[in-house]
């Protein structure tokens, strides 16, 4: 928004500083002018009428008090202008990284030295805030970038199977329909993911209480048929544990980690156990999976979108897009709670998640 120009903060500084020394300076003279005028007779006496008088005194002292007083205003600009410089680099140095920031330029951090005082604290809020606005650029860049890769794919399949069929029109109908369905049915999903995930990183949910046993139950009805279809075994465990926050994001959390427990799972004759309990003021989900060891470098990547903890075919119907735990991440931590992930040492995963409890 465009401004009028004004004096700047050195300079009114400058001026307060000078114009503070002045007023002192004034009151001081005065002062000295009232005490020696109240001592000091009218008029000279002594034999040869010399003796100080009012007369003298104000021929003597006014031009002094003048040269004085100029002095000070001199003093009082100069040295103003300097302290105020002094006390005001600071400040000029976070002008220039904010000015930095504006144009881009998120790796620059002030690194102020010295004792802390007003302006430190500023330009260590400020150095915070601009790691976290480059960290949350960056994120959002590769999320992006892997986000277009991600859907690119579906929609080039779509493109050559339409092509395949108007070059050959004796192709089967029944089947380019069916392969055109899935290829469809896994862009909507990635899409209805990506909208989810930017939901719950924007972190306006409506909270209530919920409880995550009652979660937990829901989502394991949901997802046992798909256990059972692949010969696994879910249980679910333990007792209520109640938090605050949104029922249905709640839902999609647990559920992307049962289905997760359940797609990275062993052939067959698997385990998945999910527990809920309430310890230490904090409501406890923990989803323990078996399946193939996962090596460590690994398992702090999965949260991160498009990651994959196995290959798996991409003509299984429940391959995923590499967004559940992203989305579990994402809502665990719009929910002030945390989320642990921890290879078993036989195989598989233990997902521990915890959110603030409430009676």
């Amino acid at each position: 928004m465009p401004r009028r120009p004004g004096l700047s903060v050195r300079l009114k500084l400058t001026l307060s500083y000078a114009g503070f020394l002045a007023v002192a300076g004034a009151l001081l003279l005065a002062v000295v002018w009232g005490f020696l005028l109240r001592y000091v007779p009218d008029k000279p006496q002594g034999l040869l009428g010399i003796s100080p008088n009012r007369y003298l005194l104000v021929h003597t002292f006014a031009p002094a008090a003048a040269v004085a007083m100029a002095v000070l205003l001199v003093l009082g600009l100069v040295g103003g202008w300097f302290l105020a410089g002094r006390m005001l680099a600071p400040l000029t140095r976070i002008t220039a990284a904010a000015r930095a920031a504006g144009e881009g330029s998120l790796s620059h951090r002030i690194r102020m030295k010295g004792r802390q005082d007003e302006f430190r604290e500023l330009s260590d809020a400020f150095d915070t805030m601009l790691e976290q606005l480059e960290s949350h650029v960056a994120e959002q860049q590769r999320f992006a970038a892997n986000a277009s890769h991600e859907l690119r794919t579906p929609l080039a399949i779509s493109q050559t199977l339409l092509d395949v069929a108007r070059r050959d029109p004796t192709r089967d109908r029944d089947e380019l329909l069916e392969r055109l369905q899935v290829v469809n049915t896994r862009a909507i999903d990635l899409t209805e993911a990506l909208l989810l995930l930017s939901r719950s990183d924007r972190g306006n949910i409506h909270r209530e209480s919920v409880d995550l046993s009652l979660v937990a139950e829901e989502a394991a009805e949901t997802l046992l048929p798909l256990a059972e279809q692949r010969g696994i075994t879910l249980d679910v465990t333990g007792g209520a544990a109640r938090t605050g926050g949104s029922a249905e994001l709640l839902l999609r959390m647990v559920t992307n980690l049962v289905q997760n427990a359940v797609v990275h799972n062993l052939p067959a004759g698997g385990t998945v156990t999910v527990h809920t309990e309430a310890r230490g003021g904090a409501s406890v989900v923990r989803v323990e999976n078996t399946g193939h060891p996962l090596p460590p470098e690994l398992v702090p990547t999965l949260t991160e979108p498009f990651q994959r903890g196995t290959q798996r075919a991409r003509t299984d119907e429940h391959a995923g897009v590499g967004l559940g735990l992203a989305i579990v991440h994402s809502i665990v931590r719009a929910h002030d709670g945390t989320l642990d992930l921890a290879p078993r040492p036989a195989g598989g995963l233990v997902a521990t998640v915890r959110l603030p409890g409430t009676p």
